[in-house]
């Protein structure tokens, strides 16, 4: 059987040539009984985390290998190579030579010399991609490159069904053996299947800025850049023994995966003496000092205590030290800052300065769980908050702290949306303006797919004439392609060893940033953990008003958001009267709408109602049970569980927002009461329903709720209700505001 590993692929990273995802290309190479299939996207490592991830995915059935590489173009009319790091070292060398051209250029460029390539080619495989003419200079290049880059370097040649393809390989064969680089089979891949050829066309001319009837010889000849079995390469090929072969033989020689990126977090300066962890500690316990001046109670020392012990378990005290030092540093430059996000679960980020909410409160009762957990196995995320006016000059201390080569912003991959890509595939179809405008104006949103046909009638256009037909199925294909990479608002990768060895690091399109070629979820997948530096402009404006307050009464100088009185009557009198113009959060016509509704009396109210307006709860179905609720809290009634469960277990959890779901640490504490029961039933026996809804369902029954809330018939109904309000709020969750009612935890009292 023919062993045939593709080495010369092209994804959509390679932005506007490539036809196909990374994952396409992946399972199709799959299929198709390939060995192996190399990404070789154009000066960019992109588009590799993508297929590595998928193979890692369907593992351990798969047998294809993702290859890590890249197609090199110079500046200086070397040929285009494709290079293949064989080991780690060999892949730090690849990284730092993208870095090095990517920093010479402006943002999306990257330019290369064949001294660049040479200073690091230690360890790389080389297949030189022959030009369209393989003239003189070619054959003088070719000798040169076999000189200097002696036993491995091979000569790329692919097969695209044109008029001379026999004479052309003949011609390509005598070079190889006059310069002793042997011959590889390939097929230069632009797409995964023949059905993507139309789509690759009309992405050539948008990069050509031309219409399909203008695009000329510029466009393939034909559908054969897609990926082809083993038994197809070796017919092609058969006059050129050993060439397709040839292909899995240097597929073995890579060693290199992308699951060798070991992570290592730098280590932050600690004092003599002392470990990261020590540091952390004393830090810690400093800051408890200063947050409970008036002395901390057993509870708030548990939960120090707890916390301080799992961070030291996980290896995170590094982390915590970075945020501590960004925090510090701000404050003493008297930059207003907060920390957002899950982070305010945690007690140690509220004695760092890092958030300036008490978690262990008895009105907050946040779950530390949802920021860390060891069963999760996921790295922290602190996301922090600085005033906008002054954000960058946190974003360049970050870079002076670490250095260019150890710190840089993670990527955002920006894609192809509807408005975008009908106009664009319009364009390129050769549709008139105010043809591509009216199709544009059909979409409603920046998301979700293209117009029903009903819409474009209403325009005046007949969705079933074959131009609006191919260019709306065109711009469906388009959608969530990647149309080119930004940087992301405010998140860093920092590193132990140098960052350009792990990704490459290009320019930003702002003065003095630096970003890499990954977003958050390849750094995610590879288990890199990112810092977030954000900017909020609402804290520009609590700044410059704190400064004309006067003084509390008690003298305390309002200078932080830990200062703030809470719970102050007036304020909600205010809020109670929808009077809330220009008020962060809680300024929009809907929220102004709930407010007389809802009737905020506390801080925990306001959470409530900033969550409550959202798509989720709204389309769940959820606001008016919860009003009524709240209107008359006597009508619930909470089931107690068999014994020895305590009695009280629901209640503790639901009591507090009215038998309602309003943040993620409900249904974090929720299946905490019923996994031992859950594992104990399959999903299948209910259906396609979410993992969540089974156990809740289960759970109940197992634990004897099903004698409080019916009998197993009425026990399935209110599971059912649960899971649709439990799925249709999911999308739109955040911690600590999603509210949905769960009918099967707490039911109304009968009459």
């Amino acid at each position: 059987m023919t062993r045939y590993a593709e080495l010369q692929t092209t994804t959509n990273f390679s932005f506007l040539r490539g036809a196909s995802h990374p994952w396409e290309l992946v399972m199709t190479a799959e299929a198709l009984g390939l060995a192996a299939i190399g990404i070789t996207d154009r000066n960019s490592l992109a588009g590799v985390v993508r297929a590595w991830t998928q193979v890692e995915k369907m593992k351990p059935a798969v047998r294809v290998r993702a290859l890590t590489g890249c197609r090199l173009d110079f500046a200086d009319g070397t040929p285009s190579l494709l290079c293949y790091p064989s080991d780690r070292e060999a892949y730090g060398r690849l990284t730092r030579l993208l870095t090095l051209g990517q920093r010479r250029v402006e943002k999306g460029a990257c330019e290369l010399h064949w001294a660049d390539y040479l200073a690091h080619a230690e360890g790389q495989l080389t297949l030189v991609v022959p030009p369209q003419r393989l003239d003189e200079v070619f054959d003088g290049r070719l000798r040169h490159m076999a000189g200097d880059l002696s036993g491995a370097v091979w000569l790329a040649a692919s097969r695209g069904y044109g008029a001379r393809d026999l004479p052309r390989l003949s011609r390509l064969e005598n070079l190889s053996q006059t310069h002793g680089l042997p011959l590889v089979a390939t097929n230069d891949v632009l797409y995964h299947g023949a059905e993507r050829r139309v789509l690759q066309d009309v992405l050539t001319c948008i990069r050509e800025n031309c219409t399909i009837h203008e695009a000329g010889l510029r466009l393939q000849a034909n559908a054969e850049r897609r990926l082809k079995p083993p038994a197809e390469m070796a017919r092609l090929f058969a006059k050129f023994p050993g060439a397709v072969e040839r292909s899995a033989e240097i597929a073995q020689r890579i060693s290199f995966d992308l699951s060798q990126l070991k992570y290592e977090y730098p280590d932050e300066p600690v004092p003599p003496g002392k470990s990261a962890m020590q540091h952390l500690r004393d830090l810690t316990w400093e800051g408890a000092a200063w947050r409970f001046d008036k002395g901390m109670g057993p509870k708030e020392k548990a939960t120090l205590d707890h916390e301080l012990a799992l961070i030291e378990k996980l290896g995170f005290a590094n982390y915590f030290l970075t945020v501590h030092d960004i925090v510090r540093w701000a404050r003493e430059q008297k930059i207003l800052c907060q920390g957002r996000g899950s982070a305010a679960n945690s007690m140690v980020c509220f004695c760092l300065g890092v958030t300036a909410v008490d978690p262990t409160k008895k009105d907050q009762d946040l779950l530390f769980s949802r920021f860390i957990s060891e069963k999760r196995g996921e790295p922290p995320d602190i996301d922090v908050d600085f005033e906008h006016e002054r954000r960058e000059e946190v974003m360049q201390y970050v870079y002076r702290r670490y250095g260019r080569d150890r710190a840089a912003i993670v990527a955002t991959v920006i894609h192809y949306r509807p408005r975008m890509a009908i106009r664009q595939v319009g364009k390129a179809l050769g549709l008139t303006e105010d043809v591509t405008a009216a199709l544009s104006g059909t979409i409603w949103g920046s998301w979700g797919g293209m117009s029903p046909d009903e819409h474009i009638r209403q325009v005046g256009l007949d969705p079933n004439s074959s131009e609006i037909r191919r260019a709306t199925t065109l711009a469906t294909e388009l959608l969530k392609f990647p149309r080119h990479l930004s940087q992301h608002v405010g998140g860093y990768v920092l590193t132990q060893r140098r960052l350009d060895e792990t990704v490459p690091i290009g320019n930003a399109a702002m003065a003095d940033r630096t970003f890499i070629e990954w977003d958050k979820d390849d750094i995610d997948a590879l288990g890199l953990m990112k810092v977030d530096v954000l900017a909020l402009g609402m804290l520009s404006a609590l700044r410059k008003s704190f400064a004309l307050l006067p003084p509390l009464e008690d003298g305390t100088v309002i200078s932080d958001i830990a200062h703030v009185p809470q719970e102050v009557p007036q304020v909600y009198d205010m809020l109670c009267k929808a009077d809330s113009v220009g008020v962060f959060q809680v300024e929009s016509r809907a929220q102004m709408s709930m407010l007389p509704r809802l009737k905020p009396r506390t801080f925990y109210d306001l959470v409530i109602e900033v969550a409550i307006v959202r798509p989720g709860p709204i389309q769940g179905n959820m606001v008016h049970p919860y009003l009524k609720r709240r209107s008359d809290p006597q009508a619930i009634v909470f089931p107690k569980p068999d014994p020895p469960h305590p009695p009280d277990e629901l209640e503790n959890i639901l009591k507090k927002p009215w038998a309602c779901r309003f943040s993620r640490s409900r249904p974090c504490a929720l299946p905490l009461r019923v996994r031992a029961s859950a594992r104990a039933m399959p999903t299948a026996c209910v259906g396609p329903w979410p993992p969540s809804a089974t156990m809740a369902m289960w759970g109940n029954m197992k634990r004897g709720f099903s004698r409080v809330c019916g009998p197993r018939a009425m026990m399935s109904n209110s599971s059912r209700t649960a899971s649709t309000r439990l799925r249709g709020s999911a999308p739109t969750a955040f911690p600590k505001a999603m509210p949905s009612v769960l009918p099967c935890w707490s039911m109304p009292r009968p009459g």
